[in-house]
C-alpha cells in the first residue's frame, strides 16, 4: 500500500472518533502520522489508532461527548510508544449493552474497510513521475556525502587552507562536495519534524520514493545513529566502496556534526537530490545520490557540494549587541562539549568589540589559552606568502606573467618551468600538486629548508595543463617562497619578517623550527586516527613554511588585516589585485592571490584559513562593515572555522 493511500485510511480511521475528539487531537494524530510514516513502519499507528477508537466509543459512558476536563493534556513525544494510550485518559464508566453493541459495529466497520484498502493495488497517481516505486517496509531517511579533495566551498569547514570543506588526508584540502581518502559527508541525527521542503512539482515524492530516494533515506539513518559496525554491514552491502573508508566516514560525522535534510529537488529512480544543512553549522550543501537501476539498486556515488545559504533559508542578520551575545553563547556551547579550545576577536574599523580565550593551551601542564597565546595557523601563511609576491610585483623585480623557468631557470621539471606562471602559482592553477604523502612522511623531519622540498619534488610533472583548472596546491606556495627568495636575494623568513610581520607590528608571528623553544606556542591536540585528544607532535614539520604551517596570535592577525586596510603593506591598487577573485572555486566564492573572495547574502568577505591535525584558524575580513573576525584553536578541524562561521553570519552587514 502506497504511503498516500495509508494516509487517506488512517484519516479516514480518525473521522470516526467522537467530534469532540477530532477537533482536540485529530490534527496532531495525523501530523505524528506524517512525521513517523517518513522514518519507522506505520503498523503500530494503525493499532493505536484502533485502540484509541475503541477505548472512545466502547469504554466511554457518553460516546458523542469529550469534555476537556476528561483529558491528560496530550505530550508529543513522536518517538515514544502508542499516541491514544499513553497520552489521552478517559475515565472508567460501565458501559451498557447497546453502547458495546454500537462499538463492536464500529469497529467491524473499520477493520472491513482498512481490509479492503490493503487489498488494492497502488494507483498510478501514487508512484512519482520518472518510475518511481513506493517505499520498502523499514526503509528508514538518510543522506549520504562523498567529499571531493580540494577547498573551495566545501562542507564543514575544511582543513588546509581553511577554505570550508573535507579532508583530504585528514591534513589537506578541504571539502568541495564528497570525500577524498575516505573522509565523507556526515550526519548525526534524525531531522526535525517539518524540515523537509518538496520542491513543486514533487508533492508525492515522500508517497511514492524510487530507489535512489530510499537508499538515501537508509543511509541517513545508519549514519545519524553512529553505530560504526551497523553502519559498516549497511555500507558493504549498499555502497562496498566507502566500507573500506569507516575511520575517515566516523570522523567526518563528528566532525559535521550531521545533517538536516532540507529540500528534495530531484527524484527518479536512480537519481536523488536536493539541499542539506550542516547540523552543527550553518553550512548548506547540494547533494546529489545515484543508484543502480537494477536490484538491490547499490549506491553508484553520493556528491555533496557547499553552496550559500539559500535565500528561503537564510539567517537574519542581528544587531551587533545580539550577535556577541549569540557569540558568547556558541562558543561556551562548544567549549563545554570539548569542541572548541583557542581564542577569538572580533573588531570594527580597528575597535574591539569581542575578545576571548578559551581552553587549555597544554593540556599536561594546565596552561590556559591566553589572548597572546600563539596557535599554528596552516596555510594562513599563503596570505602572507601573496603579500611578498605582490610587493616584489608592485616594485617591478617579479611579473605575474613570468614563468618559474624565468626565475628558478635550473628547476628540474622543464613543463613546470616553462609553463606555470606566477599568476598559476598565486591562483592554484599551476597543476603543481601537493607535497603531502607518503615522500612526505618518510622526510618530514628532513625537509629543513625550501630548496629541500624542491630536491624531493622537483622533477615531478604537471597534474593538468597550467591554467585549465584549480586545484588547491601546497606547492605551488612553496614554489612561491622560493622565487621571493630568489628575486628578493634575501632568505624567505628574513623578508616576510622584514617586509611584512614588522610593518604590520605583528610581534608574536614567525616560523620558527619546531625544535626551538617558543613559550607562548600552545600544543596541539588531534582525535584524528583516535577517540581521545593526543599532542599532534608526530605530525608536524621540522618548520613552517611559505605554504603554511607558521604561528600567529589573534591579536596579530587583526594588526595584519588592518596593515592591508591602511595600506602599510601594499597600496590600493595592488591591495585590491591581492584579495580580489580571480578564479571561481564554488558558488560564491573565488580565489584571489592568496585569499578567498567570497559573497554570502549579499555580504562580501576575504581571508584564508588554515588547518591540520590539532590545529585550526581563519581571518576573515569584511569590507563593507569594517569587521574582522580572526579565531584560532589548538584543535582538529573545523573548530576555529564553526565559530568565525557563526559569528560572520550573524553581523550587521554595514
Amino acid at each position: 500500500m502506497s504511503e498516500s493511500l495509508r494516509r487517506r485510511v488512517y484519516r479516514g480511521l480518525l473521522r470516526l472518533h467522537p467530534e469532540e475528539f477530532r477537533r482536540e487531537f485529530g490534527e496532531e494524530m495525523l501530523w505524528i502520522f506524517d512525521e513517523i510514516s517518513a522514518t519507522k513502519r506505520t503498523a503500530p499507528l494503525f493499532a493505536d489508532a484502533v485502540g484509541s477508537l475503541a477505548r472512545q466509543w466502547l469504554l466511554r459512558g457518553n460516546a458523542g461527548r469529550l469534555g476537556a476536563e476528561e483529558l491528560e493534556q496530550p505530550v508529543l513525544r513522536v518517538a515514544a510508544g502508542p499516541f491514544a494510550g499513553e497520552h489521552i485518559l478517559v475515565p472508567e464508566k460501565p458501559l451498557s449493552p447497546g453502547r458495546l453493541l454500537q462499538g463492536s459495529v464500529v469497529a467491524a466497520v473499520f477493520l472491513a474497510t482498512l481490509a479492503f484498502g490493503a487489498a488494492r493495488p497502488v494507483t498510478p497517481s501514487a508512484v512519482l513521475a520518472g518510475g518511481g516505486q513506493a517505499p520498502a517496509d523499514g526503509i528508514e531517511p538518510g543522506i549520504l556525502g562523498r567529499v571531493k579533495s580540494g577547498v573551495g566551498g566545501g562542507v564543514s569547514g575544511g582543513v588546509e587552507g581553511g577554505v570550508a570543506g573535507g579532508v583530504q588526508r585528514g591534513v589537506d584540502g578541504g571539502v568541495s562536495g564528497g570525500v577524498s581518502e575516505g573522509v565523507p559527508g556526515g550526519v548525526n541525527a534524525e531531522a526535525p519534524a517539518g524540515e523537509l521542503t518538496v520542491v513543486a512539482g514533487q508533492e508525492g515524492a515522500k508517497a511514492a520514493a524510487g530507489p535512489a530516494e530510499r537508499q538515501f533515506t537508509a543511509w541517513l539513518v545508519e549514519f545519524n545513529e553512529g553505530d560504526q559496525a551497523k553502519f559498516q554491514e549497511f555500507l558493504e552491502k549498499n555502497y562496498p566502496e566507502q566500507a573500506k573508508r569507516m575511520d575517515g566516514i566516523m570522523g567526518f560525522r563528528r566532525m559535521t556534526g550531521g545533517f538536516d535534510l532540507k529540500k528534495a529537488e530531484k527524484s527518479d529512480a536512480t537519481t536523488f537530490a536536493g539541499i542539506v544543512k550542516e547540523r552543527d553549522s550553518d553550512t548548506f550543501a547540494r547533494f546529489e545520490i545515484e543508484v543502480e537501476a537494477a536490484e538491490p539498486h547499490r549506491i553508484v556515488k553520493l556528491d555533496l557540494q557547499q553552496i550559500p545559504a539559500p535565500a528561503e533559508f537564510a539567517l537574519p542578520r542581528m544587531s551587533e549587541e545580539q550577535a556577541v551575545a549569540a557569540l558568547r553563547s556558541e562558543i561556551e556551547r562548544r567549549v563545554a562539549a570539548d569542541t572548541f579550545s583557542g581564542a577569538v576577536m572580533v573588531t570594527k574599523n580597528g575597535k574591539t568589540v569581542f575578545s576571548g580565550a578559551y581552553g587549555l593551551a597544554d593540556r599536561e601542564k594546565k596552561i590556559k589559552n591566553e589572548l597572546n597565546t600563539q596557535f599554528r595557523i596552516g596555510s594562513m601563511n599563503k596570505m602572507f606568502t601573496a603579500v611578498c609576491a605582490l610587493q616584489l610585483v608592485q616594485s617591478g623585480k617579479l611579473k605575474l606573467t613570468g614563468t618559474v623557468g624565468e626565475y628558478l631557470p635550473d628547476y628540474p621539471n622543464k613543463d613546470v618551468a616553462s609553463k606555470v606562471t606566477i599568476h598559476h602559482l598565486l591562483t592554484h592553477t599551476g597543476g603543481t600538486g601537493d607535497f603531502f604523502g607518503p615522500e612526505f612522511d618518510k622526510h618530514r623531519l628532513e625537509l629543513k629548508t625550501l630548496q629541500d622540498y624542491v630536491k624531493l619534488y622537483g622533477a615531478r610533472g604537471l597534474a593538468f595543463e597550467p591554467g585549465s583548472k584549480w586545484d588547491y596546491s601546497n606547492y605551488g606556495f612553496l614554489l612561491m617562497g622560493v622565487i621571493v627568495q630568489k628575486v628578493s636575494g634575501q632568505d624567505y623568513y628574513d623578508y616576510v619578517r622584514e617586509r611584512v610581520f614588522v610593518p604590520a607590528g605583528m610581534t608574536a608571528t614567525d616560523s620558527l623550527p619546531e625544535e626551538q623553544a617558543v613559550p607562548k606556542r600552545s600544543v596541539g591536540y588531534t582525535k584524528m586516527g583516535g577517540e581521545t585528544w593526543k599532542p599532534n607532535t608526530d605530525t608536524l614539520p621540522y618548520r613552517g613554511t611559505s605554504a603554511g604551517g607558521g604561528y600567529s596570535t589573534v591579536e596579530d592577525l587583526q594588526k595584519f588585516a588592518e596593515a592591508l586596510r591602511d595600506h602599510k603593506l601594499l597600496n590600493a591598487q595592488y591591495t585590491e589585485m591581492l584579495t580580489t577573485g580571480k578564479v571561481d572555486t564554488g558558488p560564491g566564492a573565488k580565489y584571489a592571490y592568496g585569499f578567498m573572495d567570497q559573497m554570502a547574502g549579499g555580504v562580501r568577505s576575504y581571508g584564508h584559513g588554515g588547518g591540520a591535525p590539532g590545529m585550526n584558524g581563519d581571518l576573515t575580513i569584511y569590507p563593507q562593515s569594517g569587521y574582522v573576525v580572526t579565531v584560532l584553536a589548538n584543535m582538529d578541524p573545523p573548530a576555529a572555522q564553526r565559530i568565525a562561521n557563526f559569528i560572520g553570519n550573524r553581523l550587521p552587514e554595514k
